[in-house]
Order: C-alpha cells, then sequence, then structure tokens
C-alpha cells in the first residue's frame, strides 16, 4: 500500500473522531503528493495540491525539505504547476520558517537570474530563523562582492524583518470566559493523561477543560465577531503548576489567532488572565505565542491597619470584587494606556504589566523566537557589514542601585549575563541574556520540544551548554501502545540533537526512567550554573533552575541562552532545634504555613526563594528545592556550606559517572565533561579561590521568612480542601494541617511514596519500618495499598547493596520487571506493597491513577483536582501530600495516625534531618557532612 492510500485510511478514522488530517511531516509522503500533483490527470490530484500548500509542516521536518525542493523547481521554471505560480512559490517558501527553505532562498537569492534573485532577497528580507550554516553563506557571498547578499545583510542591520511588521493594536476587544474559580492548573488546559497526544495539536485541542467549556467558547466566538475570547481564572492564579506549552496551545488553538494560512492547527496570541495575575513560568509561555497575560485584581483582600488581610472564620481572606467579569462581560484593553476598561471605556485596572517594552515587541513579532533570533541576526549582519546597528528594539532594563550588595539570583545572572553594560552590576528588575549551562527535556513535552526545534530549524545543541539530558520518566509506569510510538521517535531526534537520553535509539545501554529532575541535580555540578528545563519542578539544589514550556526549552537547546527578568529575592533560614521524631518533609510543609502566618500573603509567589539550608546533601536539600513550585515561587536557591557543596559535587560526580558506565555518554564526552567541570568546581572550593556562592550582607531583599523549627511537633499534611466552602481555597498547596487536626480518623484508600520529592532515604525509611513493625508483630499487614516508586536506578542498586530492598521485596504483591513491564494502566489495587519502575508514576497522572473517590495519601508534589485521582459519582477524590512515614504509617492502618502512633511509629528510625547552619555559609563545618 502506498503512503497516500496509507494516509487516506488515517483521514478516515480521523474523521470517525471529528478530526481533520493530520499535518504531514514524513518527506516521502510529500514526494508521492508531489508525484500526484504533477500527473495532471491523477484523480487525487486536487486533494494532494491542497495536502501540499495547506498540510504541510515548515522547519526541518523531512516534509519540508521536499517540499522546499519543489518550490524551487517551480520558480526556476524546471517544472510548471498552474495552482502554484513562482509568486505564489516564494509566498509559500516564507512561511516555512528557516531549515530547507532558507536554504532554498538562499540558493536563489545567490544565484545567476537577476530577478529570481531580487524576489528570493525580499522573501530573506523577512526571515529570521537563519543558523551559521545560512549566515556564512551569505558573510561569504558579501566578501566575494554579491550585491545580493550585501543588500540582504544592510536589511538585517536594520532589522527590516522586525520594524515593517504591523504595530499591535491600540485597543483589543475581548469577551470573558471564566474557566473556573480558584487557581487553574495546567492540567486544566493540558491534562496530564492527555500528554501522549500533545503533539497532535488539535487531537489534543479536544481535551482542554471538558467539551461543554469548548462549545460555550465557541457560542461566545460567534456572539462577539471580531472580539478575542479571555480566558480567566476567577479569584485565582492562571497556570499554576507548570509551564505547559501544550496548555497555552490549546488555549491559543480556541482562542487565538491562526499564525499561519499554511500552517494548519497553530495558533498564537491567546489573552489570559487570572485575579491574581498569571503564574510566571506560564506567563513565559504565554510570550512564547505573542500573547496577553493580564492581572486583574478584580478581586481584592481586606486588610487592617498593619496592611495584613482581614480572614474570616474558616481562616481565609476575606475579598471585596472592585469590578466583575463574568463570562460575557465585553472589556476593552488599551494597550496605549496600558489599561482595562470597562464597554463604556470606564478605566477598571492597570495592566501595564503585561505590555513591557519586550512584551510589546513578542506581540508584534507573534511570539518571543522571533525577536531572539531576530537580535542575533541583526547583530550577525552588523558585524559582518563592519557597522553599528540601529536602536531597533526595546533596550534591556537595567536596574542597578550603587552601594546595594547582591543576592544569590543577582550574583549568578551577572556572572553568565550576555550583551549587558561592561562592567554594570544588576540587580532584581533588570532584564537579562543568559548563558544556560544544564537542559533537561522530559517526555511528555519533549515531543513538543522536538516540534520547536524542527519549527525554529534547529539540528543540532548549542556548543555552548554545558550538557542536556532527555528523560523518560513521565511515561515510564505504562509500556503501553501510545509510549512504544512515541518514546523511542523522541529518543532518537533527541540523540540525534546532542542530548543525553535515557533510551539509547541503538539499544546499547539499558533504558532509564529516572525522575528528570534527579537526573538534572546530579548532572548540575556548581552553584553557579543556570538550569532550564521543561517541567515545573526543575528546581535544582545547586545553581538556580527555571521550569519552562517547551519552545523555551528549545531555545535554550538551540541557543545555549534565556531572557528573564532577574527576580527579587526571599530570604528563607532556620532557628530552633529540629524534633527527632520530625522529618524534614515536615520542616518543608512548615516553611509554607510560617510563611503565610508571618506575612499574611504569599510572598514567595513569582520570586526566588534564597533558602539558607546550609547543612544539607544535594539530595536532601532537593526536598525543599522541589516544593518551591508548589510554593507558587518562580525559583529557589540553597545556599551551602562549603563542605556540604563539596560532598554534594562529590556525590554528582558518582552518579554522572555510573551513567558514563552504563555507556551514555556521546560522542561529545558531554558527561565526561561535566565530570571535569565539578573537579574544577571542587578545587575552587578547597583552595578558596571561590569559596561556595553567598549573598552579600547588604542585598537587599523582598521579604525574609524565618522558620521556627521548635513549632513544629508533629507531621504536617498539605490538604486539597476539597469541600471548602470558598472554590478559590481548593486544591491550593496553602492548606497546611497537623496530623492532629485529622484525630487518627480520616480513611486512607492508597499510600504513594515516590516523586522527584523523595530521595534513597525515604526508601530506607520504608524498609526500616516494615522491618522494625515485622520485629514487633510478626508480620506487616495494609488496611490499604502501598505504592512505592523509586525515583533513580542507582538509588534502587544502593538498596540493594545495603540490603534494604530485600525487605520491601518480601511484602511485595508486585514488582516491576523491566523485561516485561506492563503494557496497562492500573485500575485496581489491592492491599499490598507495589514496586514500581522508577519514574513520576501517579505523581504525573498520565498513566497510573488511584481509583476515582478515593482518599490518597501521598510524598508527591500536586494535589490538584483529577491529577493523582478523579472525583467519582459519590465523592470527590482527595490527594493529600505529606511525610514518607505518615504514609507508610497511613497505608499499614488505613487511615490518617494519631500524633502517638506516629511518634512510637518512628522511633528509633533515621528520618531525614536537619540542622541550621552553626556558622555562616560558605564558611561552617557542616554538621550533616
Amino acid at each position: 500500500m502506498s503512503l497516500y492510500a496509507e494516509y487516506l485510511n488515517e483521514i478516515e478514522t480521523r474523521k470517525g473522531e471529528g478530526l481533520h488530517p493530520k499535518p504531514i511531516d514524513d518527506g516521502a509522503l510529500v514526494a508521492e503528493l508531489i508525484a500526484q500533483i504533477e500527473d495532471a490527470d491523477n484523480p487525487h490530484r486536487k486533494d494532494s495540491l491542497d495536502f501540499f500548500i495547506y498540510n504541510t509542516l515548515p522547519g526541518t521536518t523531512s516534509a519540508a525539505g521536499v517540499k522546499a525542493a519543489f518550490l524551487k523547481k517551480i520558480i526556476v521554471g524546471d517544472t510548471t504547476v498552474p495552482e502554484i505560480t513562482p509568486a505564489f512559490a516564494f509566498e509559500l517558501l516564507s512561511h516555512m520558517k528557516g531549515g530547507p527553505s532558507v536554504g532554498v532562498l538562499l540558493d536563489l537569492a545567490l544565484g545567476d537570474d537577476a530577478e529570481i534573485a531580487k524576489q528570493a532577497a525580499e522573501v530573506l528580507k523577512t526571515q529570521v530563523f537563519l543558523y551559521e550554516a545560512d549566515t556564512g553563506r551569505l558573510a561569504d557571498a558579501y566578501k566575494a562582492g554579491n550585491p545580493v547578499a550585501k543588500e540582504i545583510l544592510e536589511s538585517y542591520v536594520q532589522a527590516e524583518f522586525f520594524t515593517k511588521l504591523p504595530d499591535v493594536e491600540d485597543e483589543v476587544e475581548v469577551v470573558t470566559y471564566i474557566a473556573a474559580e480558584g487557581d487553574i492548573s495546567t492540567d486544566l488546559l493540558s491534562p496530564g493523561n492527555q500528554a501522549h497526544s500533545r503533539s497532535d495539536r488539535e487531537l489534543h485541542g479536544k481535551c482542554m477543560i471538558n467539551e461543554a467549556a469548548q462549545k460555550e467558547i465557541e457560542a461566545l466566538k460567534l456572539q462577539h465577531p471580531g472580539k478575542r475570547v479571555m480566558l480567566i481564572a476567577e479569584k485565582g492564579t492562571m497556570g499554576v503548576g507548570s509551564s505547559r506549552m501544550s496548555g497555552v496551545n490549546n488555549v491559543a488553538l480556541w482562542t487565538g489567532k491562526k499564525a499561519s494560512p499554511y500552517v494548519p492547527f497553530v495558533n498564537i496570541a491567546p489573552v489570559v488572565a487570572g485575579t491574581n495575575g498569571i503564574s510566571p513560568i506560564f506567563l513565559t509561555t504565554v510570550g512564547v505565542t505573542g500573547g496577553i497575560g493580564l492581572d486583574l485584581k478584580n478581586w481584592v483582600k481586606k486588610v487592617d491597619s498593619d496592611g495584613k488581610p482581614i480572614l474570616n472564620n474558616e481562616g481565609n481572606p476575606i475579598l471585596d470584587q472592585k469590578y466583575s467579569v463574568e463570562t460575557g462581560t465585553v472589556l476593552k484593553i488599551d494597550t496605549k494606556t496600558k489599561t482595562l476598561r470597562s464597554e463604556d471605556g470606564e478605566e477598571l485596572a492597570d495592566v501595564s504589566s503585561a505590555f513591557t517594552p519586550q512584551k510589546v515587541e513578542f506581540m508584534k513579532a507573534g511570539g518571543s523566537y522571533a525577536v531572539v533570533f531576530g537580535k542575533m541576526l541583526q547583530t550577525f549582519a552588523a558585524e559582518t557589514l563592519g557597522v553599528t546597528p540601529p536602536a531597533v528594539f526595546a533596550p534591556s532594563k537595567e536596574v542597578s542601585h550603587e552601594g546595594q550588595g547582591l543576592t544569590a539570583v543577582e550574583k549568578i545572572f551577572n556572572a553568565n549575563a550576555r550583551g549587558t553594560t561592561p562592567g554594570k552590576t544588576l540587580h532584581a528588575g533588570s532584564d537579562v541574556r543568559v548563558k544556560v549551562n544544564i537542559v533537561g527535556s522530559q517526555d511528555t513535552t519533549g515531543l513538543m520540544t522536538a516540534q520547536e526545534l524542527e519549527a525554529m530549524a534547529a539540528t543540532i545543541i548549542s556548543p555552548s551548554v554545558d550538557g542536556a539530558y532527555q528523560s523518560g520518566c513521565h511515561t515510564a509506569s505504562v509500556w503501553d501502545k501510545k509510549a512504544q510510538a512515541n518514546i523511542p521517535k523522541l529518543m532518537s531526534f533527541m540523540n540525534t540533537f546532542g542530548l543525553i537520553t535515557a533510551r539509547d535509539p541503538k539499544d546499547g545501554y539499558h533504558a532509564m526512567t529516572d525522575v528528570i529532575h534527579k537526573v538534572l541535580n546530579d548532572i548540575t555540578v556548581s552553584d553557579w550554573d543556570i538550569i532550564v528545563g521543561g517541567d515545573s519542578h526543575t528546581r535544582m539544589s545547586k545553581g538556580v533552575a527555571f521550569g519552562a514550556d517547551s519552545g523555551t526549552v528549545a531555545l535554550a537547546l538551540a541557543t545555549g541562552e534565556a531572557t528573564m527578568p532577574i527576580p527579587d529575592s526571599v530570604k528563607v533560614t532556620f532557628k530552633g532545634t529540629m524534633a527527632p521524631h520530625m522529618d524534614f518533609r515536615d520542616v518543608v510543609h512548615a516553611t509554607q504555613m510560617q510563611m503565610l502566618q508571618q506575612h499574611g500573603d504569599n510572598v514567595f509567589q513569582g520570586r526566588v526563594i534564597e533558602v539558607h539550608i546550609g547543612t544539607l546533601l544535594a539530595d536532601q536539600a532537593f526536598t525543599f528545592t522541589d516544593w518551591t513550585a508548589e510554593m507558587k515561587a518562580k525559583a529557589s536557591i540553597c545556599i551551602s556550606n562549603d563542605e556540604t557543596l563539596i560532598g554534594s559535587l562529590e556525590l554528582a560526580k558518582d552518579r554522572i559517572q555510573v551513567m558514563i558506565d552504563k555507556g551514555m555518554d556521546n560522542a561529545a564526552g558531554t558527561l565526561a565533561g561535566l565530570v571535569a567541570k565539578a573537579d574544577k568546581r571542587i578545587a575552587e572550593i578547597k583552595s578558596g579561590e571561590k569559596p561556595a556562592l553567598m549573598p552579600d550582607d547588604n542585598a537587599k531583599y523582598f521579604a525574609e521568612v524565618v522558620v521556627d523549627l521548635d513549632l513544629i511537633d508533629e507531621p504536617m499534611i498539605a490538604d486539597p480542601d476539597v469541600n471548602n466552602a470558598d472554590p478559590s481555597r481548593r486544591y491550593t498547596h496553602d492548606t497546611i494541617r497537623p496530623v492532629s487536626f485529622y484525630g487518627g480518623e480520616k480513611k486512607v484508600d492508597l499510600g504513594f511514596v515516590g516523586s522527584c520529592m523523595v530521595h534513597k532515604g525515604d526508601m530506607k525509611i520504608v524498609a526500616q519500618m516494615l522491618k522494625n513493625l515485622e520485629k514487633a508483630n510478626g508480620k506487616v499487614e495494609f488496611n490499604a495499598p502501598l505504592v512505592v516508586a523509586a525515583p533513580t536506578y542507582n538509588i534502587i542498586d544502593e538498596l540493594k547493596e545495603e540490603g534494604d530492598w530485600e525487605i520491601l521485596q518480601k511484602y511485595s504483591g508486585f514488582e516491576f520487571d523491566d523485561l516485561f513491564p506492563k503494557a496497562q494502566a492500573r485500575t485496581e489495587y489491592e492491599n499490598i506493597l507495589y514496586l514500581e519502575r522508577p519514574g513520576c508514576n501517579l505523581c504525573m497522572g498520565n498513566q497510573e491513577k488511584a481509583a476515582k473517590g478515593d482518599t490518597v495519601l501521598a510524598t508527591s508534589t500536586r494535589l490538584f483536582q483529577g491529577r493523582v485521582v478523579e472525583d467519582s459519582a459519590e465523592k470527590k477524590g482527595e490527594s493529600l501530600l505529606a511525610s514518607t512515614p505518615v504514609v507508610v504509617l497511613s497505608a499499614i492502618l488505613g487511615r490518617t495516625p494519631s500524633s502517638d502512633e506516629y511518634k512510637t511509629a518512628v522511633e528509633g528510625i533515621d528520618l531525614t534531618k536537619f540542622a541550621p547552619p552553626t556558622a555562616a555559609a560558605g564558611t561552617g563545618r557542616s554538621v550533616h557532612f
């Protein structure tokens, strides 16, 4: 059967699902389309033309290569297609965004036919996705005296690819649609359990919110032609939890504008809003598409004379409505005055934060990528011609306060800044291009990252990136047909691109499903590194890490850079003594609770948490930094003592060496290079040449939080509070309760120990508890299922060497087998211990889930509605989050324990302990090394 016949069969199948033909990325199929186009009598000629023109993906796909070559033949007259004139062929090339299309345009522009060269040059002047091979050809042609090359370069110096674009409209009319009350997780916009379809944009679009909401949005568009639908989080923040490019893509698909008439299902420029604005990492993703993200402030908290929120009887802030945004409300965004107005013109809110000069440039250019590449192209052209480029783009905001010291994040950004004013020290609020040292791509967003790389015509990782990793953890639980179709293809692409991949496309080493954040934490080998990863939990305990959308990850891979403002910081320190029966996870939860008590509002949101944790090795410290995503922080930085940092780097070296020994290094020697970098950093610390990163004494912070360890006397649980009378208070991570709140009576249907929040010590706690209970009672019986998923294989190997895996095996009713991985997700659980494959498992919610309506007690990070457990008709599902010993004991009891039961159960168990540094960070000897 021909590829075209197979495609027609696929079209029929999709038609039955209410879908259009899938966009074509296969060059062999495009070649068949061309053969049918050139055959005037072919019965499929008309459809083939439509598929060729309107349904072929651009960039560096093999389909784009074949399409560009055929358009070149039309332009030079080697073939004739009545429906595609040479002028139309040029138009099609102009929409193909680089790669083979730019290669063809350069062939034509630098060729012998003067008229064709002139037309090709005009198209090239609009293109920005040029790489070294392309710019090298232009530079060589200019040096050889080619006048067309000179003309193109002069246009690039003037940035005509940007200046000739239409300006952002003065007024944007919108009609509101309230997607939900309270914080809106990106799971609502792009559910994790539909991750397999993210690269199929039309199919994935059907999972946004629900079918009823999609129909309501379509109805609003019909009722209000010419207006854009603005998606709103009423009484909450839009896009919490993750950056999730697929969420923005879905919103754009339903409410945005078509990016190109010749590229299907790629929409841009959505308008999103929230009472409390947009989550910072999600706002970055909105910028990728040139969208608008508004902080509505339509509900305000009542405050007392001290400026602190007034609480009601339930402990929630009392809110007053300033203006209504109920669904169907027509509003106007005035982009000149940067205000939100009513339909009648009344000013409702200042939205200037949404219209900084840089964000307006993203809107004008149709997304942030075009601006990033455009600036690089202008610089190249100016250097080639030996001229000074005009100031076309808005200057980066540079904030510098004389005499003011630097926070840790300010130090890292200054050290890694590119293109800033020489000698100028930058403080928070500055917009900075920074070198990215480590990049992470995970498997449920990786296919989209690959698409983004193809769309921006990138073919190889930037040489300035120290290391990059493609994980397989989010699809580790179930090796089903979807995973089998997607993951090998993803690993092959990323391996070729230059990443270290969890799965070897040639099967040279055992496939790894280690949790991505754990691997990134290991391959980060400097406290001065900047890390970008395709997941909100890219929060390392060395350096500063930012969770990012799949597109920003692609940009970091392709250019080795990221552009962002230097965030404000909140300093977190500790005092007192940690009680012996407490686990460090309880300190993490208490930090959030005490912060809210001290400030009355979440001062962490959108800022960097600079945590002076000093004495904890990277594995244990990661428990804190990981949770900062749930604190709504933009990032976090651990301030470590010298010897503790050395210990963490030695541990990282050992784990990188394990990866090398397994055969995971590439031809470029990426992993070996990281070991050498770690050795260099250790030598710097030991010699005193460059001690562990430490802020200046006179650094300025947005706020400071002091956590009193003496106040933490019982385990803390983060509760989704699913029945709170105020919907905006449900499914947030701000409701932290002591275990005694539940009176030892709350039924637990399932326990889960796993996710990126646990480390080797947590696995040992499970084993120790089982040993103790077996010794005391002769055996251990579970009154609820307990699912255990170690985050990495090396942890399992170490547990086997130390004798802990044996007791886990003894009580397991199921143990993963990599030779025969599960082909179907588990739907029912028995009251036994399940030893699952390393990876995200229940925390991700895209494969494994608890039974509907269950109450789950987990060590994971997510308590959003429907993530770990969905609602049943009778009961809301709830995912409560706690420490490993609390989860294990609850599964054994089938309920939450009393405080006394907990203390008895953990007696003599080596919990994850923490003691505040006794001397200044960078100089004190670790008490926990």
